[in-house]
């Protein structure tokens, strides 16, 4: 008997300032589809995952909305768990890379790569965003390329010709914040010497089974100049400090990757299981699986760092393409944008894991979602060949036999027979050709259903060949879903308890269930209706208005016993300065009449100068409870709306006493 491997598996990090979409699932229903398999034929897998939750994107957007990147990243967090576990991808554990180990890990790896030489510290010039106070990202700069001269084009590379360059190279720059000329800043970065790592990579790319089309990517970088990594952004940006310094931070895909030993530390430490895998190869083997789009980061930067603080290197990477939808790239003005949670209002989550089955293969080509295609594989497929192979047989032995199988199959060659391809299923789904298992898979339900027609059950008066008969079509029943199983975890659940079974797994099929009470069949799975596909593109193509858009923006309604709870009174503003440390905030001194002074902390910073506020008349919210924070006690809080983007504060006429009512 085999020993059982010890396996460690990852998918990439979402990014936490949006939900997850249908392009995402294609990595995580792959990689779910992969670990079930190996579970189910006996490995012993750990399968992990965090949310990447730092940089200027999450920063900005938390902004936008006027909440703390914290308060962001923790309920984009708690609604991509929701989506996963809604499309049955099961992860042991599931982290933030915004975590105190992830922080703890950064620092350590770190001083490890300083300390051994491989960090240098050097002055860059970038672009700065006078107006908003940020050092600017190549993506939230936009400009003429200097190469074909196209218009509006990012400041890394032209979407138009394909060329490469830095964002000083723009003709007329832009930033995308505020719409202003950007001037050019002098900064210290460090950098993470990657041209020394060269020969090591050469090396590494040689001595691991690299998809081809990765490896030929590889050496084709590695042929050219490599250039030192820039692993430093500038206050403000939201991200771990590097360790002495006071306005510099880990760039987000610095600290990212690392999340993949952090969030095995956290699981570990409950479960002891794989100890030291990240150190000692040793104990087990550990797989990526990627987007083709970071292969960059994951085979030249990654490995650099972990060989550079002495951990050792993935087992392998495992790529793939995009999802595109129709042929098209998914685009929200076309109506091809789709989210986990829009599909989920129309379709059965396994339908979208079974169609990606259908087309991934172990190469990096890009798949496409057509819905007539979704509708054709499940109603034809899943529907029509193999829950209809149930249906009609559990119906003859319920008529005949009073739901019991027969004490032996109608025909034992034959089912051996069937069986045979079960190990090239295995393998493909070891090797991640999906397609190709999918495919066998429909042939043995071809073949199952050929041998009912054949046999005819319905024209037999012989009630014990009839039982043998759907007997055997029930085992042919059985043995599919089980090889189904990676791809369809809830079907298997529903068919073991139609079969009065728990827990079956990959070698069960070489038992066939017999002389047992099955149940009563009751529906698997429902048709896809051609009106469910149209009522889907409807919603996807239905047009979002302002109004749509600010009722979406909306708190919860409230009753009017809630609001009368809300004590509103006038105050006048005697004190107001900036807060130091605090990007958006004032710290007000109001006066409430007989209720006394209340020190207040507001987010209006970017729209007032604390000098405008003196003397002005709020309407103040006195009896919320004291909000601490690390500047102080809130104690209230001032009203204000929102204008066109700008946050003005009510202005009570000043006839009003200090403390009066609001009614």
């Amino acid at each position: 008997m085999k020993a059982k491997k010890q396996i460690l598996v990852t998918s990439a990090l979402p990014y936490a300032n949006g939900p997850i979409h249908l392009g995402h699932l294609v990595e995580y229903i792959q990689t779910d589809i992969w670990v079930r398999y190996q579970r189910s034929i006996g490995q012993d897998v750990i399968y992990i995952c965090s949310d990447d939750a730092h940089g200027t994107p999450i920063m900005l957007k938390a902004k936008e909305l006027g909440i703390s990147p914290e308060e962001l990243i923790l309920e984009t967090k708690k609604q991509h768990e929701k989506d996963f576990k809604e499309f049955f991808v099961d992860f042991d554990h599931y982290s933030s890379t915004n975590s105190e180990k992830n922080k703890e890990l950064c620092e350590n790896i770190f001083n490890k790569l300083n300390a051994a030489g491989h960090i240098s510290k050097k002055e860059i010039s970038q672009f700065y965003d006078n107006e908003e106070k940020i050092f600017l990202p190549d993506r939230y700069i936009k400009g003429t390329c200097p190469k074909c001269k196209a218009p509006d084009q990012y400041g890394d590379s032209c979407e138009s010709c394909g060329a490469t360059y830095s964002p000083t190279d723009l003709i007329d720059p832009k930033s995308i914040l505020s719409n202003t000329q950007p001037e050019t800043k002098k900064t210290d970065h460090y950098f993470f010497n990657l041209k020394s790592f060269k020969d090591y990579l050469v090396e590494w790319t040689r001595n691991h089974k690299l998809q081809d089309s990765i490896k030929n990517k590889l050496n084709e970088w590695l042929n050219d100049n490599l250039n030192n990594w820039d692993i430093t952004r500038d206050a403000p940006y939201f991200g771990f400090k590097i360790p002495n310094e006071s306005d510099k931070y880990f760039y987000v895909w610095m600290d990212a990757p690392i999340g993949y030993i952090s969030a095995f530390e956290e699981f570990t430490k409950q479960n002891k299981k794989f100890k030291d895998i990240w150190i000692n190869e040793n104990v087990g083997e550990i797989y990526h699986f990627i987007g083709k789009d970071i292969a960059y980061f994951h085979a030249l930067f990654w490995p650099s760092i972990l060989y550079g603080s002495g951990y050792r290197t993935p087992t392998n990477i495992f790529c793939h393409g995009f999802l595109t939808i129709d042929g098209k790239k998914m685009s929200k003005s076309r109506g091809t944008f789709i989210k986990a949670s829009d599909y989920l209002k129309f379709f059965d989550p396994e339908y979208l894991r079974y169609y990606f089955a259908s087309k991934l293969n172990d190469g990096i080509e890009d798949i496409d979602l057509n819905l007539k295609d979704l509708s054709h594989k499940i109603n034809s497929d899943l529907v029509g060949k193999v829950i209809n192979l149930a249906s009609r047989c559990s119906t003859f032995i319920e008529k005949n036999s009073n739901l019991y199988l027969s004490d032996k199959l109608e025909n034992e060659e034959k089912y051996n027979d069937f069986i045979k391809s079960i190990n090239d299923i295995s393998l493909f789904y070891k090797n991640r050709k999906y397609s190709n298992a999918i495919s066998q898979i429909m042939l043995l339900a071809d073949k199952a259903n050929k041998y009912i027609n054949e046999k005819k059950p319905w024209s037999l008066n012989d009630s014990n060949e009839i039982q043998a008969i759907s007997t055997q079509g029930i085992n042919y029943f059985r043995t599919i879903v089980i090889l189904l199983s990676p791809v369809l975890p809830e079907l298997l659940k529903k068919s073991e308890n139609f079969l009065n079974e728990k827990n079956l797994v990959w070698n069960d099929y070489k038992k066939p269930l017999l002389q047992k009470k099955i149940k009563k069949f009751s529906q698997l799975k429902k048709r896809i209706l051609d009106e469910d596909i149209e009522n889907f593109k409807n919603e996807l193509n239905a047009p979002k208005t302002l109004e749509n858009e600010k009722v979406k923006k909306m708190k919860d309604e409230i009753n009017y016993e809630e609001f009368s709870k809300v004590d509103l009174r006038v105050g006048e503003i005697i004190k107001a300065e900036e807060v130091e440390g605090a990007d958006k905030l004032l710290k007000l001194d109001v006066d409430i009449g007989e209720l006394g002074k209340k020190e207040i902390f507001a987010g209006i910073k970017k729209f007032y100068n604390p000098d405008s506020l003196i003397g002005l008349k709020a309407i103040i919210v006195v009896n919320l409870k004291p909000k601490t924070m690390k500047f102080g006690t809130s104690s209230g809080m001032a009203l204000a709306a929102d204008s066109d983007g700008k946050i003005i504060i009510i202005n009570a006429d000043k006839s009003i006493i200090n403390g009066s009512k609001v009614k």
